[in-house]
């Protein structure tokens, strides 16, 4: 059997000619971090619930009350979705997972979608750059003053995002951020969201309340991971 991702919304969602960032966690929780983050500075409400038959059966608990480890939350005036994720999915769940979102996008009419990857340096390099699938795309990294990447390859969800997005003519740009790839890394978290609100008006990152943010998601994602690991070996081992 294929594997199968469900949308069930639950709120109003208007996100017409607007953007959806894509939150599913890659190398570390970077872009689930920044995404959070972006999530409680600007006031963002849960409009749907992602679930498949294939995900673990998980149910995070947060101020005493249960949800289910990968949401949907959006702000209508912003016109902006967040798919966040507290799950990091499996190498065979990535083409399932951008058609979905590729599909609700379409469905929602949106303008942009935002994902982002990253890269490993341990160097501390921490130039930000964009991968865009379109001319206008390629003028939005512009304008927001970071670099445009001529050549290079890119993996997992954002590269089928950039791909089937070409296809379907659904703009969409990917951030390439640099992490240690060690433990909760803030400062990354704190770059690829302040890159985001530069890509999206109106949004915004509170910088200052990034790290206990980032500390409490990180913990619930780490959580998250060995729970969903345990499962696995119980059911398969």
């Amino acid at each position: 059997m294929l594997p199968r991702i469900r949308i069930r919304e639950i709120n109003p969602i208007n996100l017409e000619g607007g953007y959806l960032i894509d939150g599913f966690p890659s190398v570390g929780f970077s872009s689930a971090i920044a995404s959070e983050s972006m999530i409680h500075t600007s006031k963002f409400d849960l409009g749907a619930v992602i679930d498949s038959d294939f995900f673990p059966p998980i149910s995070i608990v947060k101020n005493g009350k249960p949800s289910y480890p990968t949401r949907v939350f959006v702000n209508n005036d912003l016109k902006v979705g967040i798919f966040l994720s507290y799950l990091t999915l499996d190498q065979s769940f990535h083409r399932i997972a951008a058609k979905t979102m590729l599909k609700w996008a379409s469905k929602h009419k949106v303008g942009l979608i935002l994902s982002s990857v990253a890269i490993k340096s341990p160097d501390g390099n921490k130039e930000m750059i964009g991968v865009g699938n379109s001319d206008s795309a390629r003028k939005k990294i512009k304008d927001a003053g970071l670099k445009v990447l001529e050549h290079g390859t890119i993996p997992g969800i954002p590269g089928i995002l950039l791909n089937e997005g070409l296809m379907t003519g659904q703009d969409v740009i990917v951030i390439i951020f640099h992490t240690d790839g060690t433990g909760p890394d803030f400062k990354s978290s704190a770059e690829l969201c302040d890159a985001m609100s530069k890509l999206i008006p109106g949004a915004t990152c509170n910088i200052e309340q990034l790290q206990s943010e980032a500390e409490k998601a990180a913990t619930i994602m780490k959580e998250t991971q060995t729970e969903a690991g345990n499962l696995k070996d119980s059911m398969y081992g």
